[in-house]
């Protein structure tokens, strides 16, 4: 599997195979859930129980002929969508600010950004109830799509930041001297070269509001319920398997997210090599 060089000894063969074991046995632990739930939402039986005594699509169709799961999705899709939006919007200005080379108090302010990145979501959830409650924002969705885009702004600031940290602002100065505004100058040169960034930032907070759950326990009623407080629901009042379908296509969902954002960071990779040359 491996042609060491002559030079290595045993004690460094032998390092680099415990290296690879214990590469693979932690690779092992994190995808193992995944392994167990995935089986199970095939199950032809309502309990779960390995050799599988069946393999159907019963809880797949279960999840979507359920009024309250199909009213989860489409709640949670309006959120996700919605503050992903208002995130990359914001996390764009904060963005364009903090890489301003006059910025005075640069790091506070980036602290301050990127900080419910830092503090415990129970503790989030705990202040934005009380922060909501007197403007009539709890148990509406109108409060959750604000608190999942302040949950959602710091990764889009952090990928978008380092985008931006690679531009030559040449070419910015090179638009203005032709006449361009600054609007256009930033639409027409500076956003087609940062969208990578800009991209990565608005999957990474619609997975945030995605699978949320701590901070919709707080503001969600029974109408505003997002598929994760649904499953929460769920597993509290009856555990059955259409929980492991959704999981299951949450986890391809996930899956799916993972995938294009390695996409993008490779695309960027080329275009940062391409313009080095």
């Amino acid at each position: 599997m491996f042609n060491f060089p002559a030079y290595v000894t045993v004690w460094g063969r032998l390092g680099r195979w415990s290296h690879v074991v214990l590469s693979m046995a932690v690779l092992v632990f994190l995808i193992s859930p995944i392994l167990v739930v995935m089986p199970l939402s095939f199950n032809s039986q309502p309990y779960f129980t390995y050799p599988l005594p069946g393999v159907s699509l019963r809880w797949y169709r279960d999840f979507i002929d359920s009024p309250e799961w199909m009213l989860a999705l489409k709640n949670t899709l309006i959120v996700g969508s919605a503050s992903t939006i208002l995130a990359t919007t914001l996390g764009i200005m904060a963005s364009l600010g903090l890489t301003h080379p006059r910025l005075k108090g640069r790091a506070l302010i980036t602290g301050i950004l990127v900080s419910p990145m830092i503090v415990p979501l129970i503790i989030t959830a705990v202040g934005v109830y009380f922060a909501f409650s007197p403007f009539g924002l709890v148990n509406s969705l109108t409060g959750l799509i604000l608190a999942h885009a302040a949950l959602g702004v710091p990764f889009v600031v952090v990928t978008v930041t380092a985008t931006l940290a690679g531009f030559n602002e040449t070419l910015s100065r090179a638009g203005r001297s032709l006449g361009a505004s600054p609007l256009r100058v930033f639409l027409q040169v500076k956003l087609p070269i940062i969208a990578p960034g800009v991209i990565s930032g608005a999957l990474f907070a619609f997975a945030t509001s995605f699978d949320e759950i701590v901070v919709a326990l707080f503001l969600t009623g029974t109408d505003q319920r997002t598929v994760p407080r649904q499953m929460w629901a769920g597993i509290r009042e009856q555990l059955s398997p259409t929980i492991l379908a959704v999981a299951s296509v949450l986890v391809v969902i996930s899956t799916l997210l993972l995938v294009t954002l390695e996409l993008l960071r490779r695309r960027t990779e080329r275009l940062r090599g391409t313009a080095s040359f």
